[in-house]
């Protein structure tokens, strides 16, 4: 069975030929046969020894004297790419055909915050489209005048200037009416008051794409849950978009890759549609919950990922602790709900990466300052920006009670942050925690627990569905 062209890559991979032929050249490659032919065999000299390439090959053009089965590597690969490049610019048309009929219906956008996620947020929107008008409802009337005055945020990344076309206002109603959708970009602990007091300007059919991460102290709630009990709409169309990104390399239009959760696949597709530029990616998803709380959770890690850093507890500290923060994360998502796949993804995996192990993270400079032995209180009156893991920290361990999954390295980030336990005590405590034997879901000995997991995963298509057999802690 020939490969069709026609057919992503990626179905080529999943899908090999049954009926292979017995006696293929293994020198014979086309456009429509390499992906179901075998490699061919290594160099034979350099398999018994890869250090041992022949002298005359040594000093030669890179065309030269290279051997034949290298040259069908080379061939395999240029072919292999070339192919993922035709299938790519065949979506980019159709995505683009998309992306056009999306921001052609668009007008007008509103955001609401004035902060510096926000203000990159809604200048990558305008640079998007440059008719579109882009509205800021900001509370601060010096950082409303240099947008309309200066095209800058004299607040935050003062150093960027905006778009012409986006502009700021004090005025809710302003900024909402004729809007065709509403990114959200407070924080999570003022949204509720927010959201209230700007709910009759609302338009119940207007979407809103949110882009706080956090969990509400007192309630537990997520954005997905405060944004329709706010506004008095179950059904106000609701979009998270979530994933590894800073500010700071939005206004630089460096790569960055985000995803856009939402129960409508239409709305997802519309979010994409909407912010995709060249330098930003977005998949789409319909995990709402896998992907806000990897991103609440992930906030509390960077926290203690600081810490380590600040106390200067070296990088097998560090790994350790980022690993069993992983684990925990994945314990209790999973319990409420979320796909193993969203946090092994860019709301999950790559979001912790990005805020645990990066300076420019709010949270995990909260955590080296505190690691450092300066108090919580003085660290947050001197910083301009919310550090949401502060917050979120106290409502985590909250969460965790409620699904019954042991979070020790998460709780002693709570118990830090609420001033009942020294960083050096809190190390202390998990190093003398218990050491178990860990075991794999089927009750095996693995030799470290990830073994079993991987093959129950292969098997079932699960991770951790009953985290509470993983009985082990690292730390």
């Amino acid at each position: 069975m020939a490969a069709n062209l026609d057919t992503p890559l990626i179905l080529h991979l999943l899908h090999p030929n049954p009926n292979p032929n017995p006696n293929p050249n293994p020198r014979f490659y086309t456009e429509r046969n390499f992906l179901l032919s075998p490699i061919p065999e290594p160099w034979p000299s350099c398999r018994a020894n890869p250090n041992s390439v022949p002298a005359e090959t040594l000093g030669t053009d890179a065309s030269d004297e290279v051997p034949a089965t290298w040259k069908d590597r080379r061939k395999t690969v240029k072919v292999a790419w070339e192919k993922l490049v035709r299938w790519s610019r065949s979506w980019r048309t159709i995505n683009a055909r998309a992306k056009m009929d999306v921001l052609e219906r668009t007008r007008k956008v509103a955001v609401l915050g004035g902060g510096s996620f926000g203000t990159a947020m809604a200048a990558l929107l305008a640079g998007n489209k440059a008719d579109m008008e882009v509205t800021m409802l900001v509370r601060d009337e010096h950082v409303c005048q240099s947008i309309n005055e200066e095209n800058c945020n004299c607040n935050h990344l003062p150093d960027y200037k905006l778009p012409g076309n986006i502009r700021a206002t004090l005025d809710a109603k302003d900024a909402l009416q004729g809007s065709d959708f509403c990114i959200h970009a407070v924080p999570v602990q003022f949204s509720a008051s927010f959201l209230r007091g700007i709910s009759r300007h609302v338009d119940p059919k207007m979407p809103f794409i949110s882009l706080s991460k956090g969990l509400e102290l007192n309630t537990l709630r997520m954005m997905s849950q405060i944004i329709p009990q706010e506004l008095g709409n179950p059904n106000q169309p609701l979009v998270v978009l979530s994933g590894p990104s800073f500010a700071v390399e939005l206004m630089k239009k460096l790569p960055t890759a985000m995803v856009a959760a939402s129960k409508d696949k239409r709305l997802a597709l519309a979010a994409q549609q909407l912010f995709a530029s060249q330098y930003l990616r977005i998949s789409t998803s319909s995990d709402v919950t896998g992907v806000e709380i990897a991103g609440a959770l992930k906030n509390v890690l960077a926290i203690a990922a600081g810490i380590v850093e600040g106390m200067n507890l070296g990088n097998n500290c560090m790994a350790a602790l980022v690993a069993q923060g992983c684990s925990e994360i994945r314990w209790l998502a999973t319990k409420m709900g979320a796909k193993p796949t969203t946090l092994t993804g860019l709301s999950g995996t790559g979001d912790i990466m990005l805020t645990c192990f990066v300076s420019l993270s709010r949270n995990r400079t909260v955590g080296v300052r505190l690691g450092s032995g300066e108090k919580l209180d003085m660290i947050l009156s001197s910083m301009n920006q919310v550090a949401e893991g502060v917050s979120t920290a106290g409502a985590v361990i909250a969460l965790a009670q409620k699904y019954n999954v042991k979070m020790p390295v998460l709780t002693a980030v709570a118990r830090i942050v609420d001033n009942e336990l020294t960083p050096k005590k809190a190390v202390m405590e998990l190093m003398n925690l218990p050491q178990r034997k860990r075991q794999s879901l089927n009750g095996s000995d693995n030799g470290g627990g990830d073994g079993g997991d991987i093959r129950r995963a292969q098997n079932t298509g699960e991770w951790g569905s009953r985290p509470q057999i993983c009985t082990s802690l690292t730390l």
